[in-house]
């Protein structure tokens, strides 16, 4: 039951290709008002978690050596190497067991002078910046003139004690679950299915599952940040790694370096929040694809509305012998809205779907849940859900879920109901409970940070960034806006956006809170 939001993978799945070009405007006139970045205002230091640490972790050599091939991916180049880093299991026992985070690195081409080491998180959670760097290297090779580019998989993910909840045969067959229940037993079976998910990763992660919370992947951060001899921690956060990043600077206000936050998650916002602003931002994509396409975005949302109650009757054929159910048929349809460069693929899913063929939206949904030909499933999604219901402490009841169906409804015709169901089966029944309803990422004393919205991202809506850079606090939050589409902005295609945040990452010059680039 993967959620439609995931991270900023889903270019890597091939769907989404390079945003066009674009110039910037607003009164801010480009970088000619570019100014040094101060440091953030004076505030009583808060105490610093990382001193309780052994110096055993603090100061521990990686052993740097070559990567392997992970799934069906290739190793990636020799120019790249690969690591550990242990960290303690529970930060409230920092002498006692310790787990392994995976690393990856590319160093400086030394095209000028050297800042330091540039950290990633491509977003998720469950998203892994060991597979996902390599694969967006070329977007960040004027950054790496004067930074190593590292990233890691976050604890729970992937290579580092990553979490399976379930078999790849269990997942497809999860695939039948109808995640908008009509029937008291179509309910059953959706939330049956949910705990049985949780269950899954309490048997496979044991007491991991209740250490993988983005508070304590923030702390691990800071032990990288030592471990590869940084004073300052330099940082790019895509979507989730937002959050991530909002959390290290609240954490570590005097540690922050350069830390740029893009598709930004709306730090204020609860789980019930997080699903209405998810709703109404796909809709609000929707809605611009269809007016591009000379479609009335009311009249298209219905037809869009009406194939997906045919297909919860009656699923369309589709690969072999799959079938295109209403659930995947939603987030086939949901991935397109990534990018607007990928428009033309939920063109022609839906126009085959009208036909009779599911296969177009069934090969885009599978692009999203991570699932090769050959019917392996990525566990993305297992990290993801046991980070977020590990950090959520609302455990919407099925009944409140139901009563809320009619505002979802209205929010996002297409989306809503989907996402209000969503938001009592996903944490349903946990075996560990959540932290906190939403992250505390104030940083009184930080370096101001740059938070950089796109007003047609459809994950993360636009209005969190300016909620986001609010609450990190005055002279510390520097909100960039792009009048833009798709998920992120820079890489996406605007000269203004990459210039903008380049000149921050590599000059330290933050511009001025406000500034508009267009489209």
């Amino acid at each position: 039951m993967p959620r439609l939001v995931r991270s900023a993978a889903l270019a890597a799945a091939g769907i989404l290709v390079a945003g066009l070009a674009v110039g910037c405007s607003g009164s801010d006139g480009g970088d000619g008002d570019a100014k040094p970045a101060p440091t953030g205002p004076e505030q009583s230091p808060r105490p610093d978690p990382s001193s309780t640490l052994p110096a055993s972790l603090t100061t521990q050599k990686l052993d740097w050596g070559g990567c392997e091939a992970v799934g069906d991916e290739p190793a990636p180049g020799s120019e790249w190497q690969c690591s550990t880093l242990k960290v303690p299991l529970d930060y409230e026992k920092p002498d006692g067991e310790t787990i392994d985070v995976a690393l990856i690195r590319t160093r400086s081409t030394g095209k000028g002078e050297r800042i330091g080491s540039l950290l990633f998180n491509f977003g998720g959670p469950g998203g892994s910046g060991v597979s996902m760097l390599p694969s967006f290297a070329d977007m960040y090779d004027s950054l790496r003139g004067r930074y190593d580019l590292v990233s890691f998989d976050p604890r729970g993910v992937a290579g580092s004690e990553g979490v399976r909840c379930r078999s790849d045969k269990e997942t497809e067959a999860a695939e039948s679950v109808d995640m908008t229940p009509d029937t008291a037993a179509e309910e059953a079976a959706y939330f049956k299915d949910a705990a049985d998910f949780g269950a899954g990763c309490a048997r496979d992660a044991g007491k991991l599952l209740g250490h993988v919370s983005t508070v304590e992947a923030a702390k691990d951060m800071d032990v990288m940040r030592q471990v590869l001899g940084d004073e300052k921690l330099h940082y790019m956060g895509v979507s989730y790694g937002t959050e991530l990043g909002g959390t290290y600077a609240h954490l570590f206000p005097r540690k922050v370096g350069r830390l740029t936050l893009d598709a930004v998650v709306d730090p204020s916002a609860d789980s019930t929040g997080h699903a209405k602003n998810q709703a109404r931002g796909f809709q609000r994509a929707l809605e611009n694809y269809l007016k591009s396409s000379g479609q009335d975005p009311k009249a298209g949302s219905q037809k869009i509305v009406r194939l997906l109650k045919r297909l919860d009757a009656e699923p369309l054929p589709a690969s072999g012998d799959r079938k295109l159910t209403q659930s995947l048929a939603t987030t086939g349809i949901s991935v397109t809205l990534y990018s607007r460069q990928s428009w033309p693929a939920l063109t022609r899913g839906l126009e085959q779907a009208e036909k009779g063929d599911g296969s177009a939206l069934l090969q885009l949904a599978d692009a999203y849940n991570e699932r090769s030909s050959s019917g392996r499933y990525s566990t993305a999604s297992h990290s993801q859900r046991s980070i977020a219901c590990l950090d959520a402490k609302d455990r919407t009841t099925p009944p409140e879920a139901k009563a809320r169906l009619g505002e979802f409804r209205e929010i996002s015709p297409v989306f809503g109901e989907f996402m209000g169901w969503d938001t009592a089966g996903w944490c349903h029944e946990w075996p560990v409970a959540g932290l906190h309803d939403s992250p505390d990422v104030s940083a009184p004393g930080a370096a101001p940070i740059l938070v950089v919205g796109n007003t047609g991202d459809p994950a993360t809506p636009y209005e969190g960034a300016r909620k986001m850079a609010d609450e990190l606090g005055k002279g510390v939050g520097v909100q960039l806006t792009w009048k833009g589409e798709g998920h992120g902005a820079y890489g996406s295609g605007s000269d203004c956006v990459d210039e903008t945040v380049n000149a921050y990452l590599l000059n330290g010059k933050t511009p001025k809170d406000g500034k508009v680039c267009e489209t």
